[in-house]
């Protein structure tokens, strides 16, 4: 196994979330392939983009049927969540996570297969498409990400994407679910969204449609943007090649996880 895709700190934060599996004391047959050995398989696929089919067993030490095998039932456990929501509790103990200002935007990506949540992209000539909605904080940082069809605009997906933030502790007090001020780009310049983001206790901060540019929201909203390349340097994250939306889900929640993670990394 190459360890580089599955650093110790990393791994030192997947395991304890990762079910057990049920012993077989008879008819055991083969060795099931270590949880640490299959967990690299899916980083390999999520860094390089290739099909599962293609993963060489010798780099990454199994096969892709198994590493595949493995993200569904982890998936279905509930684990990348919890290992995002773990990860920005460690963000916000040590002081680098500021929910007081965050941003939100989408970006649309081509889904080859089809599946669940795709739509006709409006920006790639109707072809079949999803969007990934994400939510940071003021540096960046991935709060939280959801995935809609490619037809879904983006202030539909506004509330959707608050729900999906965590309960974050770390600190004394009420966990954080919700940030203070909310910033976005036209996109989301509808007075209806507003109303019910001040019933939230939330202040919006967005871009006004026929006005000229020079608003200084990019000061903040820049963070965002970034956080989009960040995500989608992960090369199987470019194109959605998974049927299965909750799949292709939880590979943008363990994006998000490595993404924390490298950020707890440069603190020390």
């Amino acid at each position: 196994m190459n360890v580089n895709l599955v650093p110790d700190d990393l791994w030192d934060r997947i395991a304890p979330l990762l079910p057990v599996r049920p012993r077989r004391h008879r008819h055991p047959g083969r060795l099931p392939v270590p949880d640490r050995v299959a967990l690299a398989g899916i980083v390999y696929v999520l860094r390089k983009g290739v099909a599962w089919r293609d993963v060489p067993s010798e780099v990454v030490g199994c096969s892709g049927v198994t590493a595949r095998r493995r993200l569904r039932d982890w998936t279905e456990a509930g684990v990348w969540p919890r290992l995002h929501a773990a990860l920005l509790i460690e963000l916000r103990r040590a002081g680098l996570l500021d929910l007081n200002d965050c941003s939100a935007d989408g970006s649309h990506v081509r889904a080859l297969k089809r599946g669940d949540h795709v739509g006709p992209s409006p920006v790639d000539r109707a072809r079949p498409g999803s969007k990934h909605h994400l939510i940071v904080d003021r540096h960046g940082t991935p709060v939280a990400v959801t995935l809609t069809g490619g037809n879904r605009h983006d202030v539909t997906q506004l509330l959707p994407l608050l729900d999906a933030v965590p309960p974050i502790r770390g600190r004394r007090g009420r966990p954080r679910r919700k940030p203070r001020r909310v910033y976005a780009d036209r996109g989301y310049d509808f007075d209806k969204y507003r109303r019910l983001l001040w019933k939230r206790g939330i202040k919006p901060i967005i871009a006004r449609r026929g006005v000229a540019h020079g608003s200084g929201l990019g000061k903040v909203r820049w963070g965002v943007e970034r956080a989009f390349a960040w995500l989608h340097q992960f090369k199987r994250l470019r194109i959605r090649y998974e049927r299965r939306a909750a799949l292709h889900q939880g590979l943008l929640e363990l994006t998000c996880s490595i993404i924390c993670l490298q950020r707890l990394r440069r603190s020390f």
